[in-house]
């Protein structure tokens, strides 16, 4: 298949959304597709990658990190994208990449599917704070139902995302298929850095127990309940440390949380974590995972940390109930700070179990490989392009 994939995010913007194109493209080459992706340019950092086409983009208002791409520069490429012969056009974003791939498959007759990678009812409210977050939620929903009506078919990453969209009145065929895991290029031995020398690194005792947060520093990611928690598990292991990497727009909000529940000197924030060696290291030598996002589309990072065997301790809400299994290499907690203080503290306490799950943790998540993950959504599009089927493109 030729697939033409749009995104108002890639790399070397990190997060979630990045990571599954990133994923999905490279697993859909290996198998024998040809995928295009369209995306922003980016002033810093920018690496140029074969079928990958920038866009020009503006900064977005109060927003260092995202750009915005040019509406009328996307649908000027509606003809050369006409000689491509391209099978489907695939959205990632409901921005200027929505709006514009529905315009391109209409002028290309193309059907149109996107992946709906985020609730944003539970995301504007930390950037919008001067309007009610009732008023915010009900405007997010109804975007999003306006936009998938328009759509021919739609991906979700995970089955409370679907249930989700259903809840608001979508009518769009809609598939479940989460994101998988690129074992081959996440664990290689680069990344097999020694726990001493990650310690030494950082000037981390040899004896202090490393808790390991993964992901942007973002306000709904619910970071501060990690940070909460922790005195809980000091109050039994006070050389605890917090690790927290990634960068975005809630960093300066924690480290005042952090000061403000007199745990400062016990969190670490090391920021953005090149993949490729630095950041399996932190994983390897973290005794324990932990997560407690409550908006989260699927929780790639959670896979991560088992794939390099790291157990985890996790709140399960939306897209990590499909990904989190009790016991296959995490410990499910409550969502409040003494049950998950109490997990955390079990598996430091009892070196046995933290191998066990460390054990499971690799077996399960081998059974999220990217390419079983890329096969199912081939076989989702080739329903979407097979003759005779519909266009319901509003």
């Amino acid at each position: 298949m030729k697939i033409l994939m749009i995104s108002d995010v890639y790399f070397p913007r990190v997060n979630g959304v990045s990571t599954s194109i990133a994923s999905f493209r490279g697993a859909l080459e290996r198998l024998g597709h040809s995928v295009t992706l369209i995306c922003p340019d980016y002033p810093v950092g920018q690496v140029d990658e074969p079928g990958v086409l920038r866009i020009r983009s503006r900064q977005v208002p109060g927003d260092p990190e995202d750009r915005m791409m040019r509406y009328r520069d996307l649908i000027a490429l509606a003809p050369q994208l006409a000689d491509q012969d391209f099978d489907l056009i695939h959205v990632h974003t409901p921005f200027t990449a929505h709006y514009a791939g529905v315009a391109l498959g209409r002028r290309l007759g193309l059907p149109v599917v996107a992946t709906y990678h985020t609730l944003f009812e539970e995301y504007v409210h930390h950037y919008i704070r001067w309007l009610p977050r009732r008023w915010l939620q009900l405007a997010a929903r109804r975007v999003s139902v306006h936009q998938c009506q328009q759509l021919d078919a739609l991906v979700a990453p995970s089955q409370a995302m679907q249930k989700a969209l259903i809840r608001y009145g979508v009518t769009t065929p809609t598939t479940v298929i989460p994101t998988g895991l690129s074992l081959e290029s996440f664990c290689h031995p680069q990344g097999a850095q020694d726990d001493s020398d990650f310690r030494s690194h950082y000037d981390l005792p040899q004896e202090a127990r490393l808790l390991l947060y993964v992901g942007r520093a973002a306000f709904e990611k619910n970071i501060d309940f990690l940070i909460d928690t922790l005195p809980k598990v000091l109050a039994e292991y006070p050389t605890t440390r917090l690790i927290i990497t990634g960068e975005g727009p809630a960093h300066d909000s924690l480290v005042r949380r952090a000061q403000e529940v007199g745990v400062a000197e016990s969190v670490l924030f090391l920021g953005y974590l090149d993949r490729s060696g630095p950041l399996q290291a932190a994983y390897r030598a973290a005794d324990v995972f932990v997560f407690a996002s409550r908006t989260e589309t699927q929780g790639l990072v959670l896979l991560e940390a088992m794939a390099l065997g790291t157990p985890v301790v996790s709140t399960a809400a939306m897209g990590t109930l499909d990904v989190l299994k009790e016991g296959e290499g995490c410990l499910i907690a409550e969502d409040n700070h003494d049950d998950f203080a109490t997990k955390v503290n079990r598996l430091l306490s009892d070196n046995t179990l933290r191998q066990q799950l460390a054990e499971r943790a690799q077996t399960y998540a081998a059974s999220w490989h990217e390419d079983a993950k890329s096969a199912e959504l081939v076989s989702f599009f080739r329903t979407l392009t097979a003759k005779g089927f519909e266009k319901t493109v509003k």
